[in-house]
């Protein structure tokens, strides 16, 4: 069969937008294949409507006019002259997705921005309710709405206004790899260690050690690089650095406490830069005998005006800060240059006294092992690990990177590198060249025939034996300036010194805000939150620039950083740590939005990373390690009790499903046992807001113990059930979380309430974790309902016993349904919500008036009005709040928030009167183990023969000891199957009258004809069957009153109607006599099956 037979294709040869060639699917086609042979044709699918015999429309630049009117499904359409979003080309006829009347819409990256994204705007998708339930209609399509900025409602938010304004400056700084991260990173790890402590390190540890100490630190840095690069490339990075990476990673916790310590460290760092820096300068003053006040003073004077300076240039903008930093790193490459060339240019004697020699074979094989005095590896190690950090300098900026996820691999990685290879070249090289121990005295030659003992500097000529008396003040162990004593010019080695410290400085005094801006604006410390306004173009952090420069200050002044500078290195440590672990908890976690573009990363080496880091912590200073654990432990407890309102998606989340998940599937492998059954309930609270007491009651024997769902049916038109469905899910359980109830809510959509609860019933819960307890509340108002909700209502007793489940029906007096009063609340809150906004509008006006200056006179009058406005419209919310306040029905609200509190000394009654298993005795002894029931005593009811109550009683007894289950009392009631009083049966009788047939009073055919008419009521003949079952009832609340009436809870075994043979009235009037003027009762019934066992 043809389902195209049509000719046609696009007339243009070369469409606009996108080809679709017409499929002729004729088996008589004789067009000649390109190919020998065709591959199979499964399904064949034509975009054309020509199958319905409608024109298929082409079209070509020029011809527009045309095609002004096109057939629609049968309907004739006027184009709106609109282009298509995507099309570039202005004369192409808008014809939606493909060049076809679809509203579905082709893949595009803006649909899958985040609201207010400064690299483009969101745009709308087509909605699945848009494309499922309109597709046959003609939707008017506006393109313009397209490029609309969502924020929930589909107008734009503050931040992408703001974002927008911001762009349309055109004043953004941005930074590509070289200048935002490679520089940076090369000059925070090239610090004073290269060129003061590095020639030291060498000579304790010896060449060969001294590399593997190179490399050690080089491996956690590089480790950690190459974890830093992973989770960068896994999406948009924004500001933050280190903070950002971590917290949407493993979430508020990690991140909140890092961040704060890791902003803190970078502002301490500053002024350890600086002390550096100023202490290289004192020095100088000190030897041209130029000094200000004294050592101390001076470094604290040099450092505070260094401080401003950095500042002043930080403040002025991150492109002046750039500047500098490429500056600094032309003086820093050239010192290090000047290094490698002094090593090659012939010493001089004054050199060789001090221990140069140039490059020498023996020097190099003297030098090869360790010799540590006072010294270990480790601690060796710990004073050279600090010149290695600084890797995150390029990531703390990352907000000012024009491709964060390009830049942050490749800088960083590559600065790792280079700056390795730099600390190799000049570790190996001036080992190679100086000697350990010179006295520096040009007279210390060798004398003919004295034997040098391998001592390399004897057969260079010169005698250092001197120095194993006493100590030398030059050689790589005793001269920190040997770098500048070798170099070709010495002054450039004090002007390299000045550009590690000064550009270490001023990399920690733009990271410190950047990170503490990024940690403020998230919220997670909302006292913090004033530090997260930016200014400028730039969105520059000024208050935490300010606050920055405070904290750098003051411990400049303390002048006392020796105990400090450990644990600031210890808090870098945490982060690398985290970073690491951030990374293999991801892969670990194998989230499927965990797809890092950089794929040079391995789990294990992650977290063998993150183990080392905490290694070196260690090594590094203990107690500091101790204290930064201490500090990260508190501000994570701090953090997780505060439960900030963030969704990042971290891969915490993503283990909690695997967990939960795992956990899940091998409990399905678990065969149920008696001894672990617990109440798993299905509770019919409708929203659970709306019937608290219900919720809380039930909540009380399923907390940490089972299974609690809150369940909600909804009737009646199915597309409005099911919006109004779907709005509400995430709304109710965010209550349920945030009154700490430990319950999930479900919903359905259905034709009738019974329909809905057999859907419940059947698909709730997930393996070994689904409901086997139906709970529900009494339906207080069923003498005046409808024969149909009565019928819906016994229909899902009856469906729950079918699927063999356990029923509560819980009564209280008051009932449970709080609809209305919340009703009433919310009218009042936004009354409420209208005056605090109506006050802030005079607020400012006022303000407005005042700053006009003596404008503001002119205002008074109007002033006056506004005010008398406000005073009327307050005294009008208080009148109806009054009022209002007068129509709640108090005792319903309290009757709500009885469960809630702790009950006092008292008793539960527990009347057992059928075996259903035991689950009518294993709730209230669970009531009994919560903190609020824990003062109750059970006392246990029981019907028994007359002539045998003392044997009754003592077989209950040795059941309860059997099951363990302690009690106050045991009651045997001999006398249940009495007859009633008659004011008890009276009332009874009364209540079912309206609900009777009386068929026996009428005649044969009236009769029939009332069955039919109304099948529902109660007949004679079904009243005189059950007269002794009624009898029982009523007589039940008797004794129910008479022994129970003063119980702080009543639980009740459940009588049973069988199904099609008790009327639905009738069985309502049993359940309403039975609990009748009472206090909170729960009418039990188990599935008949044991939850209670007294074997071990």
């Amino acid at each position: 069969m043809s389902m195209n037979n049509s000719p046609n294709v696009f007339l243009d040869p070369s469409p606009n937008r996108f080809q679709v060639n017409v499929i002729n699917e004729s088996h008589d086609n004789n067009a000649t294949p390109q190919e020998d042979a065709d591959p199979p044709h499964y399904e064949e699918t034509s975009f054309t409507e020509e199958a319905h015999g409608r024109h298929r429309i082409s079209h070509r630049p020029g011809n527009r006019a045309l095609y002004e009117n096109f057939i629609q499904n049968g309907d004739t359409v006027k184009s709106d002259g609109n282009l298509h979003p995507y099309d570039t080309h202005s004369n192409t006829y808008y014809l939606k997705t493909f060049g076809h009347n679809t509203v579905d819409a082709v893949p595009n990256i803006d649909y899958y921005r985040n609201t207010g994204s400064i690299s483009g705007a969101k745009m709308n998708r087509p909605s699945l309710l848009e494309i499922h339930e309109q597709l046959a209609k003609n939707i008017a399509v506006n393109p313009g709405s397209i490029e609309r900025i969502t924020n929930g409602d589909g107008t734009p938010g503050d931040e992408a206004t703001a974002n927008k304004e911001e762009e349309s400056k055109g004043g953004f700084v941005k930074f590509g790899w070289v200048k935002g991260v490679l520089v940076r990173c090369m000059l925070n790890i090239w610090g004073v260690m290269l060129f003061i402590r590095l020639s030291w390190i060498v000579g304790q540890a010896g060449i060969g050690l001294g590399v593997v100490i190179i490399l050690l630190a080089t491996t956690v840095t590089s480790i950690t690089g190459l974890s830093t690069s992973a989770i960068a490339t896994n999406g948009f990075v924004r500001g933050g650095g280190a903070y950002y990476l971590i917290s949407r990673s493993l979430g508020p916790e990690f991140g909140g406490s890092i961040g704060l310590i890791f902003a803190f460290a970078n502002a301490v760092a500053v002024a350890m830069y600086v002390v550096g820096f100023a202490e290289t300068v004192v020095e100088l003053l000190k030897s041209s005998g130029a000094l200000m006040v004294d050592e101390s003073n001076d470094i604290r004077i040099i450092g505070s005006i260094t401080v401003v300076v950095l500042l002043g240039i930080s403040v002025a903008g991150m492109e002046w800060e750039a500047k500098a930093q490429v500056i600094l790193l032309v003086i820093l490459l050239i010192a290090i240059a000047n290094f490698f060339i002094g090593t090659v240019i012939p010493t001089s004697n004054e050199k060789k006294a001090k221990g140069f020699f140039n490059y020498q074979a023996s020097i190099f094989a003297e030098n090869f092992g360790p010799v540590f005095r006072g010294e270990g590896f480790f601690s060796v190690f710990a004073i050279f690990f600090p010149a290695a950090t600084g890797i995150l300098a390029g990531a703390n900026i990352s907000g000012d990177l024009e491709d964060p996820q390009a830049a942050i691999p490749k800088g960083t990685m590559l600065a790792i590198l280079i700056t390795s290879v730099a600390y190799l070249g000049v570790a190996i090289c001036v080992a190679a060249c100086v000697v350990r121990d010179a006295t520096g005295n040009t007279n210390d030659t060798v004398v003919s025939g004295m034997n040098c003992n391998g001592s390399s500097a004897c057969t260079l000529g010169y005698d250092f034996s001197s120095c194993k008396a006493q100590e030398c003040r030059y050689g790589l162990m005793n001269n920190f300036q040997v770098m500048s004593m070798v170099s070709g010019f010495g002054p450039l080695i004090t002007a390299g010194i000045f550009s590690a410290t000064l550009s270490s400085a001023l990399a920690s005094l733009v990271s410190a805000p950047k990170v503490f801006q990024a940690l403020c604006k998230d919220n997670i410390y909302k006292a913090l939150h004033f530090f997260a306004k930016g200014y400028g173009k730039n969105n520059e952090p000024l208050r935490g620039y300010v606050l920055t420069f405070i904290i750098a200050m003051a411990f400049i002044l303390i002048a006392e950083l020796n105990t400090i500078a450990p644990i600031i290195s210890n808090f870098f440590l945490a982060s690398y740590a985290l970073i690491n672990f951030s990374c293999f908890h991801a892969s670990y976690a194998k989230s499927p939005g965990w797809r890092p573009a950089f794929k040079y990363y391995n789990m294990w080496v992650s977290l063998f990373g993150a183990m080392l880091c905490c290694g070196v912590m260690f090594v590094i200073n203990w107690w500091a390690a101790l204290i930064t654990y201490a500090i990260e432990l508190f501000l994570y407890i701090y953090v997780t009790y505060k439960k900030p309102e963030v969704n990042w998606g971290s891969s915490a989340q993503a283990l909690y499903y695997v967990n939960a998940l795992d956990s899940a599937l091998e409990l399905t492998a678990v065969e149920d046992h008696v001894k672990n059954f617990r109440p798993q309930c299905i509770v019919l609270t409708g929203g659970p807001m709306t019937r608290p007491a219900l919720l809380d009651i039930t909540h009380s024997f399923t907390k940490n113990n089972g299974l609690c769902i809150c369940c909600q049916v909804y009737t009646g038109p199915r597309k409005l059930c099911v919006k109004e469905m779907n709005s509400g899910m995430a709304k109710k359980q965010a209550w349920l979380t945030k009154n700490k109830r430990k319950a999930f809510y479900a919903a359905v959509a259905a034709d009738s309430f019974r329909d809905g609860v057999k859907s419940l019933l059947q698909a709730s819960g997930l393996g070994r974790m689904r409901p086997n307890t139906l709970v529900l509340g009494f339906k207080t108002d069923w003498r005046d309902a409808s024969a149909v909700q009565i019928e819906n209502y016994m229909g899902v007793i009856h469906d729950a016993f079918d699927f063999e489940l356990g029923v509560v029906i819980v009564r209280i007096s008051q009932g449970f349904d709080i609809s209305q009063v919340l009703q009433v609340q919310e009218e009042l809150e936004k009354l409420e919500q209208e005056r605090l906004a109506l006050e802030a509008t005079i607020k400012d006006n006022e303000f407005e008036e005042e700053s006009r200056g003596i404008c503001g006179l002119f205002g008074k009058a109007r002033k006056l009005n506004i005010t008398k406005r406000v005073t009327k419209k307050d005294s009008s919310i208080n009148t109806i709040q009054s009022m209002h306040v007068g129509e709640f029905n108090q005792r319903l609200l309290e009757a709500s928030n009885q469960f809630k509190k702790k009950q006092g000394k008292g008793t539960i009654d527990v009347w057992w009167l059928f075996d259903d298993g035991g689950l009518t005795l294993l709730i209230p002894y669970i009531l009994t183990m919560r903190k609020k029931w824990k003062d109750c005593k059970l006392r246990i009811f029981t019907g028994g023969k007359i002539n045998r109550i003392e044997d009754e009683k003592l077989a209950m007894t040795s059941l309860l000891s059997k099951f363990r289950i302690k009690y106050a009392d045991i009651k045997i009631i001999g006398n249940i199957n009495m007859k009633p009083n008659k004011e008890s049966w009276k009332f009874f009788e009364e209540m079912i009258e309206p609900h009777r047939l009386h068929e026996s009073c009428k005649d044969l055919t009236t009769a029939e004809k009332l069955k039919r008419e109304t099948p529902w009521k109660i007949t004679d003949a079904e009243l005189e069957a059950f007269k002794e079952k009624s009898y029982r009832q009523v007589r039940l609340n008797e004794l129910l009153q008479a022994y129970s009436r003063a119980a702080n809870l009543i639980v009740l075994s459940l009588p049973v109607a069988k199904k099609g043979v008790v009327s639905d009235h009738l069985y309502m009037a049993w359940l309403e006599i039975l609990s009748k003027n009472l206090p909170p009762i729960l009418l039990v019934r188990g599935n008949h099956k044991n939850v209670l066992t007294f074997y071990s």
